[in-house]
């Protein structure tokens, strides 16, 4: 048997602090990015929702780029079935770090989104503005609030432009693959008939757990593009079936690329 190696307890406090100085690094990187576009993000403000957001969301694809080149990150896109980015979607991924935000904008390229967001972000000072500016936001504890949202989601759809839904709500602290889904993104896809593309986001929790803001970590993010799952015929009764499919579908590939994560694959 082999047993267990020691680490020198100097060697595990070097290792915490150069962990540490990162982190302090890959902060003030984020800061001083976030500083150079807001200028122009105030600007696109003023051209409205839809070409200001436009304006907005090619400024996040920037910085997130920027970001993941300062913090040593490689992103890496894979294709288990074609994506047409001519066509439109309901994108949902799964959900399990500060991290994925970034991801989304490194992912989805070339291809107008609106992201559904929680509104309690719209409340952090200065980064509220542009989150305002550029999210759809929901308080899912308020029923007059997500019907709101939806109706703003589906003026979006109707505009042409493609929306990303995290179906979880909030980060997946439960060990399993996925936590349950709600039901908004698959109601959203049938009533709009608009066809439901599912992500995967694998390494974001490696690279930023939810536990400590500060455990950043570089390395490679890969984001997993499924098959489409398509909504031509279904009515809102097929809401349920439609969710436990895209669950399913989702909850399979995490398993198979053994997602970090997971406390026991099954």
């Amino acid at each position: 048997m082999w047993k267990r190696l020691k680490i020198d307890p100097f060697m595990q406090f070097f290792v915490k602090i150069v962990q540490f100085l990162y982190n302090i690094y890959a902060v003030l990187v984020f800061l001083a990015l976030f500083l150079l576009i807001m200028p122009v993000v105030v600007v696109a403000s003023f051209f409205g929702k839809m070409q200001g957001g436009n304006i907005i969301y090619a400024l996040c694809r920037f910085w997130s780029r920027a970001c993941f080149l300062l913090w040593g990150f490689r992103h890496k896109n894979i294709f288990e079935a074609p994506h047409d980015r001519s066509k439109q979607y309901i994108f949902v991924s799964n959900h399990i770090s500060y991290m994925d935000i970034p991801v989304i904008f490194m992912s989805i390229t070339r291809q107008r989104i609106r992201i559904l967001g929680k509104h309690e972000m719209a409340k952090v000072p200065v980064f509220g503005f542009l989150y305002r500016n550029a999210v759809v936001m929901v308080n899912r504890d308020d029923a007059e609030n997500r019907r709101r949202s939806i109706m703003q989601l589906r003026s979006v759809i109707r505009k042409g432009v493609s929306v990303f839904i995290c179906p979880e709500g909030t980060f997946n602290m439960t060990g399993q693959p996925l936590k349950e889904f709600y039901n908004g993104a698959f109601r959203l896809a049938i009533e709009t008939q608009t066809p439901v593309k599912p992500l995967l986001f694998l390494d974001t929790y490696d690279r930023m757990s939810y536990h400590q803001l500060l455990s950043l970590k570089p390395g490679i993010n890969r984001a997993v593009y499924l098959e489409e799952v398509p909504v031509e015929g279904l009515t809102v009764k097929d809401t349920e079936a439609l969710k436990q499919k895209v669950y399913d579908l989702m909850e399979a590939a995490l398993i198979r690329y053994k997602a970090s994560w997971i406390k026991r694959y099954v």
